[in-house]
């Protein structure tokens, strides 16, 4: 399978690094920016379940030099993705499918739009990793899932190749048949847990010790799950009780990926993750109290 990664960033440099470690053909669409720095500091993944250094990778910066293509992982920030939807287009004309692994939900819509219901396929990742000062990935748990599937019928054999790929590599990988369903299951955790260590300027842990703190991720969990059953995804009590719980599991130290740019004085995904759930709640006529408060609190810190 021809991969290219799109959005080289932690995510997409982890699971593409995998990848090559495993055999596969993989290439990363990157930024002139990106491209100088993997030259200059090498591809390499810092990981507890174990290292990885890639020596020489291919790496392009305009998808006109790519001929053969059929997958695109799409790992970028929620702010980036209009500025990636040339290329996608490029690809998708060629034959690629895309598997984004974005945050939030608001980009399927986006993507769909663009490129066709047919090109877009189901996906989303649970890691932490983040970028070093050299642009190296440091992962710093055991959690490295990737989730996929078909949101349309003719995506299956691709999916089933996929599933087939990753059995070789170095993460963990499911292949879903309701991933729409996971999709919104992600959103409610990452709207909780972005939201409120963004917020409050702390990570899971020390939202652990708080039981007023902790309350206000459970009402967050909710806030998404009753917008989940305004688009027909039924998420029931079960669901975010094990979000739940996999949020109690985080090492202490633990935070969102928002919260680290925010202490990186980097850009803030809030408009895509919380002003995305607003977006879409308006649409529905729904009320998201906590979530709202969360958005106007981050709002300020969006570009520092």
């Amino acid at each position: 399978m021809n991969i290219v990664i799109v959005g080289a960033g932690a995510l997409g440099t982890y699971f593409g690094a995998r990848w090559l470690e495993a055999g596969e053909d993989v290439t990363f669409l990157v930024r002139e920016g990106r491209k100088a720095q993997i030259e200059k500091e090498g591809l390499r993944v810092s990981s507890v379940l174990g290292d990885t250094v890639i020596e020489s990778p291919s790496l392009v910066t305009n998808a006109a030099q790519l001929e053969s293509v059929d997958l695109v992982l799409l790992g970028v920030k929620g702010y980036h993705l209009e500025g990636t939807l040339p290329e996608l287009k490029a690809l998708v004309s060629r034959g690629a499918r895309v598997l984004p692994i974005l945050n939030g939900i608001e980009h399927v819509s986006i993507l769909k739009d663009q490129l066709g219901e047919e090109a877009v396929l189901g996906g989303l990742s649970y890691i932490i990793a983040t970028l070093d000062e050299v642009g190296h990935v440091q992962h710093t748990s055991e959690l490295h899932e990737l989730i996929f599937g078909p949101l349309h019928p003719s995506q299956q054999e691709l999916c089933t190749e996929l599933r087939k790929v990753n059995e070789k590599a170095k993460f963990n990988s499911f292949l879903s048949d309701s991933i729409e369903e996971e999709m919104w299951k992600k959103y409610l955790f990452i709207s909780a847990m972005s939201g409120v260590t963004t917020a409050g300027d702390f990570h899971t842990g020390r939202i652990r010790d708080i039981p007023e703190s902790f309350a206000l991720v459970k009402k967050v969990m909710n806030e998404i799950g009753e917008l989940a059953s305004k688009y027909d995804v039924h998420i029931n009590q079960e669901d975010i009780d094990r979000r739940l719980e996999q949020f109690q599991n985080l090492p202490y130290e633990a935070t969102s990926s928002m919260h680290q740019d925010k202490r990186k004085k980097l850009k803030l995904e809030v408009e895509h993750l919380q002003g995305g759930a607003l977006r879409l709640a308006e649409h529905v006529g729904l009320t998201l109290p906590y979530t709202e408060t969360l958005y106007a609190l981050i709002k300020p810190y969006e570009t520092q």
